[in-house]
């Protein structure tokens, strides 16, 4: 690689604006700032809501007479 073209890649704290939770991470930014990490985020938590497509199965299989 050619030598000052690169920028400076270090040692970056990320934390969670939602659970407040940090973790370490290699960036060109000092700080990063997210809304939603792995630890507070629905689809890694197992805490996804699928309500509104067993809605939708429900009423499709009543219009046709489906059981």
């Amino acid at each position: 690689m050619k030598k000052d073209i690169h920028p400076k890649y270090q040692a970056c704290k990320v934390v969670c604006t939602s659970c407040g939770s940090e973790f370490e991470t290699g960036s060109i930014l000092s700080d990063i700032k997210v809304d939603t990490c792995s630890n507070c985020h629905p689809f890694y938590t197992g805490r996804q809501r699928f309500a509104q497509a067993q809605g939708r199965v429900e009423k499709f299989n009543k219009k046709y007479g489906l059981k």
